[in-house]
């Protein structure tokens, strides 16, 4: 019998590119947009506040596209990519909007995401809300690769990757914070992608 065919599921912010709404608070100014599910636990809560800023400062989806064009990718995330994607399937997880993730996925050469959406009026666009695709969409997918045969390889660096890192055959740590490696100590740690490259070689027979 064959060997089972691999699959990575990768997390996007703060694996592949920086956190999206921590650099629109620093380049709009507003401060609170840099809140996260660490201060605010309650999903859409946060998601909530965040509307109501764009709303309180007169910003457009068309706004935040441009921002978001002026960030690239971390540094290395490409060539690290088309190396993982040279061996593997590979499916990128995320809770990000592709509406203004966009221009961002783009710099990564188009790779296969599965995040959340907004809802738009598209006269003046004006996000009027948020779609989720999924509720824990990312153990969801994980479970359906699963289920299809694949062995499932996640990599994240925060909370809401949890799930997907439980679930999976795998689950390994890219830059996680320390407070988070010391909750859960069962995932190895790798803090850049030639530490990452290292771990799938050893652990998983990935060609060097």
């Amino acid at each position: 019998m064959n060997e089972q065919m691999k699959i990575a599921c990768l997390d996007l912010e703060g694996v592949l590119i920086p956190e999206i709404w921590t650099n629109l608070a620093e380049k709009t100014g507003i401060e609170a947009l840099k809140l996260t599910t660490r201060d605010i636990a309650n999903y859409d809560e946060l998601m909530g506040k965040r509307l109501e800023l764009l709303d309180e400062h007169g910003l457009t989806l068309k706004d935040l596209q441009e921002v978001v064009a002026t960030m690239d990718p971390l540094e290395g995330a490409r060539d690290f990519l088309e190396w993982l994607q040279d061996q593997v399937e590979v499916i990128i997880l995320s809770d990000t909007f592709r509406e203004f993730a966009m221009p961002l996925i783009a710099k990564l050469g188009n790779p296969t995401v599965f995040c959340h959406s907004l809802s738009v009026d598209y006269e003046t666009y004006r996000i009027k809300d948020y779609v989720l695709r999924q509720i824990d969409q990312k153990r969801k997918a994980v479970i359906a690769l699963k289920g299809l045969n694949f062995r499932v390889l996640s990599m994240g660096d925060s909370y809401n990757d949890l799930s997907m890192l439980e679930e999976a055959d795998a689950g390994i740590f890219f830059k996680p914070t320390k407070k988070i490696i010391e909750e859960f100590p069962q995932f190895p740690v790798t803090e850049n992608y030639q530490e990452l490259k290292c771990h799938l070689c050893s652990a998983h027979g990935f060609r060097r």
